[in-house]
């Protein structure tokens, strides 16, 4: 079993790659080279892996991860303030869509009343996971377009739940007579919903504070993902939707200082878990019932592709977009979604559709999710560009100018001069007490190593100007910083250095300033000396003016010999009878 499972990941994990390299080099996106590397390597083409449906069901892990990172990225308020397009534009679409829908596999099939609408109604929904991360990349998630594709997804998750009901209820399977009543599975929601909030305002907090507190990362990657699948587990153990569960949990966490740690934590699983997944729809592809029928199943897509863009175009225009963003939100949605396959798959045990039938329309599903980065390709030029970054939230963590790595006294001072100045900051830092004291005067702290690569991705340091580093101690090396500008080249980088041997250290490295951390105040207190013991002002500029010139030149070669002892004779020193003191300096 073990050597089947290892060799099932060498095959889809080298199939993967090729495939995702040549569709990416061909722009045409990650989610397609998935698809036809799984079809290629699947149980239709080559027969090198097989059983589509458990790996299916392990990577639907990853849509779970996705809906917890972006409820991560939404907080309770700003959910709210988006309730308008959630359930005006998002139960417009679902409505219109499926009926819709339903019509046009009426007529092209001639089914009964029933299968055409149990086909149909999920036709309607989209591929959350194949939309959200196409606008993740596209830095597109918190435009007011993003904001509207994700809220018609939200709306659509929420509607699996009457969705089985109404299958439920079309149910010809006596033993679906038994299953709990659609009323009850609404109460169920709601109860879950509510639990899940209260348990993340009064332990999950707590929990994440607790572990903060130790200090060890893979603690905090095991309680991330514990987070995740235990919310899942309880919204499918009272047969709701686990994506919705997790999204609770993460709009439960996105106030807290741990939003960003949490993110780069769970980020990597999900971007495998999601591969996995679009391999395993891949495998899942059936050529046979494609060949058979090759017409209906591609006329279908089409036909599906063209109804959905038509409706949601509309809808758009009803909504006051512009006709550009009408457009690339209905072509974006225009796909059949994951959760087309779950609800094939009730309607089947239900007894309303052939398993032919079902399988045909999981084909129709797929091909539909292939076309949609063709779609926007060849419309690039007509739709409307990217909205910038200056179309963002002001003082948010995403979309902030500054980055300040380290919240201590240096941290504070910094940080306050420039949001004195209108500047949006974004604050990390990794003491847990601090943060919570930070808290209680109003400044808002984010727990995480800001030293990280992908946490300052995370938060938001691809759009930031500045990355100003103001850790205590000598936690930064050359490379590190080398690494920062590397992956952020457009972001000046400032450096609080703690004395001159840590600036020695950063020889060569791409910085934009470099400040020891006492060197201003020990200068201040010297003019306060002089000014005490009479020494008049004029004087006490020019022994400040030779000390910072003596100082800057002493440095200048101490960084270029990288060693603290040369330039001694820069060294202001006085004679006395034990003769010169040496200052190797901060």
């Amino acid at each position: 079993m073990s050597e089947s499972l290892l060799f099932d990941g060498v095959v889809l994990g080298g199939f993967a790659l090729i495939f995702v390299l040549i569709f990416r080099r061909l722009g045409l996106g990650a989610t397609l080279g998935y698809l036809v590397a799984g079809a290629v390597a699947g149980p239709q083409v080559l027969h090198l892996v097989g059983n589509a449906q458990s790996k299916i069901g392990v990577a639907e892990l990853g849509i779970t991860l996705l809906l917890f990172i972006v409820g991560l990225e939404l907080n309770p308020s700003r959910l709210w303030a988006l309730k308008k397009e959630i359930f005006g534009l998002g139960a417009m679409q679902v409505v219109a869509c499926g009926l819709a829908v339903t019509a046009v596999v009426w007529v092209a099939t001639h089914f009964s009343g029933a299968a055409a609408l149990v086909l149909g109604l999920p036709l309607a929904l989209s591929s959350t996971a194949q939309v959200l991360p196409m606008l993740q990349s596209a830095g597109r998630m918190r435009t007011p377009f993003g904001e509207r594709a994700f809220s018609i997804l939200l709306f659509q998750d929420l509607s699996i739940v009457p969705l089985i009901t109404i299958v439920t209820v079309l149910s010809r399977n006596p033993a679906d007579a038994n299953g709990p009543p659609g009323w009850l599975l609404f109460l169920y929601t709601v109860g879950a919903v509510a639990g899940l909030v209260l348990a993340g305002r009064f332990l999950l907090r707590p929990f994440f504070r607790i572990i903060g507190n130790l200090g060890e990362r893979e603690m905090f990657v095991f309680a991330a993902l514990f987070t995740v699948v235990a919310a899942a587990a309880i919204m499918e153990a009272l047969g709701l939707s686990t994506a919705l569960g997790a999204f609770v949990a993460g709009v439960m966490l996105a106030d807290s200082p741990y939003r960003h740690e949490l993110e780069a934590d769970v980020e990597p699983f999900r971007s495998i878990l999601l591969g996995l997944f679009f391999l395993a729809v891949g495998m899942m592809l059936d050529l046979h019932a494609i060949a058979e029928r090759p017409f209906f199943v591609i006329g279908m897509a089409l036909a599906l592709i063209a109804t959905k863009a038509l409706i949601i175009f509309g809808i758009g225009m009803i909504f006051r977009m512009t006709w550009r963003s009408a457009l690339a939100l209905g072509l974006l949605l225009s796909q059949g979604g994951e959760f087309g396959f779950v609800l094939f798959a009730q309607a089947q045990k239900a007894l309303l559709v052939a398993p032919e039938a079902a399988s045909l329309f999981g084909a129709i599903v797929t091909l539909s999710m292939a076309t949609t980065p063709f779609l926007m390709s060849i419309t690039r030029r007509i739709r409307e560009e990217p909205v910038q970054t200056g179309d963002r939230d002001g003082p948010q963590a995403d979309g902030a100018n500054a980055l300040i790595v380290g919240y201590g006294r240096f941290g504070q001072t910094v940080a306050q001069m420039l949001i004195a100045q209108g500047i949006p900051v974004t604050l990390i830092d990794n003491d847990i007490e601090m943060i919570d004291i930070a808290g209680e005067f109003g400044a808002k702290v984010y727990y995480g190593d800001g030293t990280r690569m992908d946490l300052l991705r995370q938060a938001g340091a691809g759009e930031a100007e500045l990355i100003m580093f103001c850790i205590d101690g000598d936690q930064l090396s050359a490379d590190l910083v080398e690494g920062v500008h590397q992956a952020f080249p457009n972001a000046a980088i400032f450096v609080r250095a703690y004395d001159r041997r840590a600036v020695i250290k950063l020889k060569g490295a791409p910085v934009d300033g470099i400040v020891r951390e006492v060197l201003e105040s020990a200068v201040r207190m010297a003019r306060l000396a002089l000014l005490q013991v009479g020494v008049d002002q004029a004087e006490i500029d020019r022994s400040e003016d030779r000390y910072r010139r003596e100082d800057r030149e002493r440095l200048k070669a101490q960084v270029e010999a990288g060693d603290i002892r040369v330039a001694r004779d820069r060294i202001i020193t006085q004679v006395a009878r034990d003769g010169p003191s040496e200052a190797l300096g901060g």
